[in-house]
């Protein structure tokens, strides 16, 4: 009996998902749970695990095609249920019918799409040997999966096409397709882009994924093991070059340039599903509002000297990090509340002022950003927005948070400042109507008064918070005094008790 593959619901706001790839092509057989495609929504990217065994029938929607939740995106059964018709809707399928002709030239199984016996082929699938029928079928993945084909001569033996290994020339261009039959079947498409993205040899990394599939985490490791390892040798070499000549010793920050994903460079691709709703949403969200920012200046010397007193003794006992980001989203909730006109959402001609506060964290991922909410902030004390926000950054880097926690926000916080940006001009996160930008801390020569009035100049630890917000409701005035009150929570730095301190 055969089963159908539906666009699932990928979260409560989630009505409608856009294929973007398909792992397994028409004519494959396919597992319980194994990976069939990949499915992105305005929220997550994830995959769509097979709801049964058995072989692909049928792929009614096409890859980049968006389409409701529900709808009916393949057909799994067994194979002799696909005499009655072909596959129309994916031309390439009903190619790899033909290729059983000619099993042993699995080199030209590209050019057998000409051939009419499409409809005829499955009832020959059946008791032609699986090997070669398996290979000829390769070519019909879809041109977006190319990068899985390798994959397929897994399940047949894939020594018949490795016989120009032994050759000396030969041996540099055979070499990565042998360990890529082993992996590429467990590779799908995003892990090949971010392995690419950071340099990564998939036929290198080690799978610890189920049966040996690479996952993300895998590629993250192994590029962060290169980077220590080139941060290694560059270190040696300045220890090297500094001796004989000290002012060399500035020339180690010239590498840390690469940095940049260069792989770019001279490549024309399709923008990835996130990035085109990040495009969407910027522009709908500029054209919708009337923005604008302001700009203060806090000093937050009491809460960087805080911060280090109590870092050690929080790992310790929280099992997490103490960023300073936990201080900053502290003292912008509680001016929420002072200040509910920054905490409100439009619909229309219709403001809602929230009585909770659901902040949104920006987070730079490798697949661009995305923002996990912190709800319920307001109930938080600094410890307890610790713990979420470093849990929701770690799980949305990861690609394990769930949609919902990516949704439903009232006000935003964007931490430009860790990228070394004094201050920026952050865009709105509709339908709110404020979001909040970090600039970088630095220290700085300023003039600071005692008990008595006296002036002195001292090095004090500033940064820049920037405050963009909708005219429509939100005027200069109520954005001001917003921001001032953020300023002088974050000043008097009164947050020890929070910390046990």
């Amino acid at each position: 009996m055969s089963e159908s593959v539906k666009m699932p619901a990928l979260g409560e706001s989630v009505t409608e998902g856009t294929v973007s790839s398909w792992l397994k092509a028409v004519g494959d057989s396919v597992e319980v749970d194994e990976p069939l495609l990949e499915v992105a929504t305005d929220k997550v990217d994830t995959e769509v695990p097979s709801p049964a065994a058995g072989t692909v029938l049928e792929i009614l929607v096409p890859e980049d095609e968006t389409v409701d939740v529900g709808t009916v995106l393949a057909i799994i059964g067994d194979p002799s249920e696909a005499s009655p018709a072909p596959t129309p809707s994916i031309p390439a399928a009903s190619a790899p019918a033909p290729a059983v002709a000619e099993p042993v030239q699995p080199a030209a199984a590209p050019a057998q799409p000409p051939a009419p016996a499409g409809p005829a082929a499955p009832a020959q699938s059946a008791p032609a040997p699986a090997g070669p029928a398996a290979t000829a079928a390769t070519p019909a993945v879809p041109a977006t999966a190319s990068a899985a084909i390798p994959a397929q001569p897994a399940r047949p033996e894939p020594a018949p096409v490795q016989p120009a290994a032994p050759t000396g020339p030969a041996a540099p261009a055979a070499a990565p397709a042998a360990p890529a039959v082993a992996s590429a079947a467990y590779v799908t498409p995003i892990v090949r882009k971010l392995a690419r993205d950071k340099g990564v040899d998939l036929t290198a990394v080690s799978g610890t994924g189920v049966g040996g599939r690479i996952r993300k985490e895998d590629v993250q490791k192994a590029a962060a093991q290169a980077e220590e390892a080139r941060r290694a040798a560059e270190a040696r070499a300045a220890a090297a070059s500094a001796a004989p000549a000290g002012p060399a010793a500035p020339a180690p920050a010239a590498p840390t340039r690469p940095a940049v994903d260069t792989t770019l460079r001279g490549r024309t691709e399709k923008m990835s599903r996130l990035r085109q709703v990040i495009a969407e949403r910027m522009i709908d969200s500029l054209r919708t509002s009337a923005q604008l920012t302001t700009v203060v200046e806090v000093d937050v010397t009491r809460v960087a000297s805080l911060r280090a007193r109590a870092k050690d003794g929080f790992l310790a006992k929280n099992g997490t990090k103490l960023t300073f980001l936990p201080f900053f989203v502290a003292a912008a909730t509680e001016a929420l509340k002072a200040h509910p006109k920054l905490n409100a959402t439009i619909d229309g001609k219709q403001v809602a002022y929230h009585d909770v506060e659901h902040i949104g964290i920006a987070v730079d991922t490798p697949r661009g950003l995305l923002v996990p909410v912190v709800k319920n902030a307001g109930d938080l004390n600094i410890p307890g927005l610790a713990r979420r926000i470093n849990d929701l950054a770690a799980r949305t880097r990861a690609s394990k948070v769930d949609p919902d926690e990516l949704s439903g926000s009232t006000f935003t916080i964007t931490n430009t400042g860790s990228g070394g940006a004094l201050f920026d001009t952050p865009i709105i996160n509709q339908p709110e109507v404020a979001i909040l930008g970090l600039g970088a801390i630095t220290k700085q020569p300023r003039v600071v008064a005692d008990a008595d009035g006296n002036e002195a100049i001292a090095v004090r630890s500033v940064c820049h918070l920037s405050l963009s917000y909708d005219h429509r409701l939100v005027d200069g005035a109520d954005a001001a005094r917003y921001l001032m009150t953020v300023k002088k929570r974050l000043e008097e730095g009164d947050f020890a008790g929070e910390l046990g301190l």
